[in-house]
């Protein structure tokens, strides 16, 4: 039996797995959680108020452009649809 294939039946199914106990560790598995998840968010390096205005005018310049692009080629598109669609 080669390497891979004894790989393959060390391995065990999602489903073939014990399901696990519901008591007492439901409680802790969610303190653990959320006390993983302040220590991330502390390490995380958090924008500054220029940066977040900075992102903001240009999502909103996207907007404008990406707004305009489209209201244009409506336009354009409106009057040879209309007329393959008979209206």
């Amino acid at each position: 039996m080669t390497q891979r294939a004894r790989q393959r039946q060390a391995q065990v199914r999602p489903g073939a797995q014990p399901t696990k106990s519901q008591t007492g560790s439901q409680r802790r598995e969610r303190k653990s959680f959320v006390s993983e998840s302040w220590a991330e968010l502390k390490k995380v390096e958090w924008p500054g108020q220029a940066q977040v205005i900075q992102a903001t005018v240009v999502v909103l310049i996207a907007c404008i452009v990406v707004g305009a692009y489209l209201y244009f080629n409506d336009l354009i598109w409106k009057p040879v649809v209309q007329r393959l669609i008979g209206q």
